[in-house]
């Protein structure tokens, strides 16, 4: 199995909440800015997390809004996409 990484990417002009959500926290954050313009790129919305094989390429999207992981069957569900995308075959 292939080590699993987490980041968050931020909405273009959501910076001020950059301190807060990086408070106390190790998970790398990124923001994005027009001249990259991800959210838009990649269609997504917000609290999406976008799964990517070994390629970089999107293999899933789960969405924390409608899929609160206090509840344990969604994070079951959410950890066994990340995990079935660490163990796919390579291409």
């Amino acid at each position: 199995m292939r080590p699993i990484h987490i980041l968050g990417v931020n909405f273009i002009g959501m910076e001020s909440g950059n301190p807060i959500i990086c408070a106390g926290r190790t998970l790398p954050w990124l923001q994005d800015v027009s001249a990259a313009n991800v959210w838009n790129s990649w269609g997504v919305t917000f609290r999406d997390v976008v799964i990517l094989d070994q390629n970089n390429k999107r293999v899933g999207v789960y969405n924390l809004t409608d899929h609160d992981l206090r509840v344990p069957a969604n994070y079951a569900g959410l950890r066994a996409l990340l995990i079935s995308a660490a163990v796919a075959p390579t291409p």
